[in-house]
C-alpha cells in the first residue's frame, strides 16, 4: 500500500524523503600541495649527485694537491679561474669576454644547424619510413655517412663556404641530422594500420595526413632522434670551434691549452658539460609536453 500511496501522489512521497544535505564547496581541497612529497621527490634528486660530486671533488683535490700534479686541483681552479666562475658576463672587448658570451656564440651557431637537422631530418624521414623505395635507395647511404666523425667535413665545409661561421653550422647539420631521420622513418614505419585505414575513409591528402596522422604517432620517435641530435650537435660546434676559431667555447679551450691555462679548461668544461644537460632536459621537457608522456617502444 505505502507503494501505491507514493505512485499516486508523488509530492507527498518526495517530501518524505530526508532533504539531501548541502556541503559547501571548498576550492582549497584540490589544490593543495603535499609539501612533503615534493621535499622527499627533491631530495632524491638533489642529494645523491651531490654527495657523488662533493666525492669526486675530494678524490681530485687529494690526488692533484702535490706540487709536481700534472692537473691542477679544485682549490687551484679556484684561486685561478675566479674570474670566470664569479663573472661569466664580463666583456673588455675582443677575445676577452666571459664564458657565458662565449656559450651564447655557440648555442647561436647550435640552434642554426640544428634546427635545419630537425626540420630536414623530420621531413626526409618520414618520406624514408612512407616509401619502401625511398628507404632502399636511401637508407644505406645515410647508414655510411653517419658513421664519419664531425671534423672530417670540416675542411669540405670550409673549402666550400670560405667562411668559419657557416663551416661550423654545416658540421652542426649534417652532424645531428642522422639519428632525427633514422628516428623519424622507424617512428613512421610503426604508425597502426589502424590509422592509416582511418585517413583513407576520410580521404585525408598527403599534407593532412602528414600533420594529423604521422606527426602525432611518430613524435615519441622523432623526439627521441631529436635528444640525440642537440646532443651530438654540441659536441660538432666545440670541436668546430676549436679550428676555426672566433669568440666560441671551443677556441676559447683551444687557445688556453695553447697559453697553459689548465684551470680555466677545466672550468670551460663544466661550462659545456653543464650546457649541454640543459640542452637535453628541454628537449626531453618539450618531447614530454607535446607527446602527452608517451615514449618509444
Amino acid at each position: 500500500m505505502p507503494a501505491l500511496a507514493s505512485k499516486e501522489n508523488p509530492s507527498a512521497a518526495a517530501a518524505a524523503k530526508p532533504a539531501a544535505k548541502v556541503l559547501p564547496f571548498s576550492g582549497k581541497h584540490g589544490s593543495r600541495i603535499d609539501f612533503g612529497r615534493a621535499a622527499s621527490t627533491a631530495f632524491r634528486n638533489v642529494v645523491p649527485p651531490a654527495v657523488v660530486l662533493v666525492l669526486i671533488l675530494l678524490v681530485w683535490q687529494v690526488l692533484c694537491s702535490s706540487p709536481d700534479a700534472s692537473l691542477p686541483s679544485p682549490h687551484r681552479v679556484w684561486q685561478e679561474s675566479y674570474d670566470l666562475i664569479a663573472y661569466p658576463f664580463f666583456n673588455n672587448g675582443s677575445q676577452d669576454i666571459g664564458l657565458g658570451w662565449r656559450v651564447l656564440v655557440s648555442l647561436q651557431r647550435v640552434l642554426y644547424g640544428f634546427g635545419l637537422a630537425a626540420v630536414t631530418g623530420v621531413i626526409i624521414g618520414a618520406i624514408i619510413g612512407q616509401s619502401v623505395w625511398a628507404m632502399r635507395g636511401l637508407d644505406p647511404i645515410f647508414q655510411v655517412l653517419r658513421t664519419v666523425p664531425p671534423l672530417a667535413w670540416l675542411p669540405l665545409s670550409l673549402a666550400a663556404f670560405q667562411d668559419s661561421n657557416p663551416s661550423a653550422i654545416f658540421v652542426i647539420f649534417i652532424t645531428s641530422i642522422w639519428p632525427v631521420i633514422i628516428n623519424t622513418a622507424v617512428g613512421v614505419r610503426n604508425i597502426p594500420q589502424d590509422y592509416r585505414n582511418v585517413a583513407e575513409v576520410l580521404r585525408l591528402n598527403q599534407f593532412e595526413f602528414f600533420w594529423k596522422i604521422m606527426l602525432p604517432s611518430a613524435a615519441p620517435y622523432i623526439f627521441t632522434g631529436l635528444r640525440i641530435g642537440v646532443g651530438l650537435s654540441w659536441l660538432a660546434i666545440v670541436a668546430a670551434e676549436m679550428l676555426t676559431g672566433g669568440v666560441g667555447i671551443g677556441f676559447f679551450i683551444w687557445d688556453a691549452w695553447n697559453s697553459s691555462r689548465l684551470p680555466d679548461i677545466i672550468v670551460a668544461l663544466a661550462y659545456i658539460g653543464i650546457v649541454g644537460f640543459v640542452l637535453d632536459k628541454l628537449v626531453a621537457a618539450l618531447g614530454k609536453l607535446i607527446t602527452r608522456g608517451a615514449t618509444a617502444n
